[in-house]
Parts: structure tokens; sequence; C-alpha cells
């Protein structure tokens, strides 16, 4: 194999406690169980707090530009859209330029929601207790393999 790597020899390559997919699932849960009480009282689950987190970057998107965003599929984001609707949080509607695009857009509640949401990465950093710096570098090699698992997909 080009670029592989081998393991030393007294390293079992199937122990558990080894696997990137059982860190990476692991952590995931443990990260998502800490923001959980800091999004109840907006009434936002993570997923929909990730949809809220790419609207306040810009709005309106169309649910394409929030699917590939989000690397969520359509099925996956129209429920997290219909709920955040819902709750009076954003709007969906054909786009005036391209009547097969839908438009999402923030309502007034949802882009005031954004200053209490401030208040939720210090309260994250803190409650795991890492250093920042740390949880940069975290984020850059999560990054990474991100674009690698990417890349992988593109070569399928």
């Amino acid at each position: 194999m080009i670029g592989a790597q081998s393991f030393p020899e007294d390293e079992d390559p199937l122990a558990l406690e080894r696997q990137v997919c059982f860190a990476l699932a692991i952590a995931a849960r443990g990260v998502i169980g800490v923001y959980r009480p800091l999004l109840e009282p907006m009434g936002l689950t993570h997923p929909q707090y990730l949809v809220m987190l790419a609207l306040w970057g810009r709005t309106p998107l169309s649910v394409k530009e929030l699917s590939g965003l989000l690397a969520l599929d359509p099925g996956t984001l129209s429920p997290l859209l219909k709920r955040l609707e819902s709750i009076g949080y954003l709007t969906r509607a054909r786009a005036r330029a391209d009547e097969r695009q839908l438009a999402v857009t923030l309502t007034p509640e949802g882009a005031a929601l954004r200053e209490r949401a401030l208040a939720i990465p210090p309260a994250v950093v803190a409650r795991l207790g890492i250093d920042l710096a740390d949880l940069r570098a975290l984020h850059e090699s999560l990054t990474r393999v991100i674009a690698a698992v990417s890349a992988g997909k593109d070569e399928q």
C-alpha cells in the first residue's frame, strides 16, 4: 500500500482503546452532552444549534447551501428546519431569483438568539476544562481528518 504505515510488533492494531473511531465517537457524545444543558434554555438541540450557527454566519441560505455547510443530506436537514420554523427562529420560502431553491432566513427572534448564544463557547471551554489553545489544535486536527475523509470519498 502506498503511504501505509505499519504498527509496532508489540501493538495490537485492533485494540479498542487504540481505535480512532472509538475515541471520536466517545469524545463526540461527551462534548455534545456538554452542550445539551446550555442549549435547552434556548429550546435548541445540538443539530438545531449547528443550523443556527450557519445562519448567524450568513442569511439567507438555500437548503442546498445549508446542507453542504453542515454536511447533512437534505432529508436529515428538512425536519430540523421545520422544527426551527415552528418555534419561530427561521422561515423557509421559495427564492425570488430561482423558485426551485428554498431560501432559509432568520426571523428577528432567531437573529436575536445569537446574543444569548455568545455565552455558549466560553461555557463549553470552561466545562471541558481544556486549554483554549489545546482545543484549537484539536479543531485543526479534526479539520484535517474531515478533509482526508472527504478526499477519500471523492476518490471512490
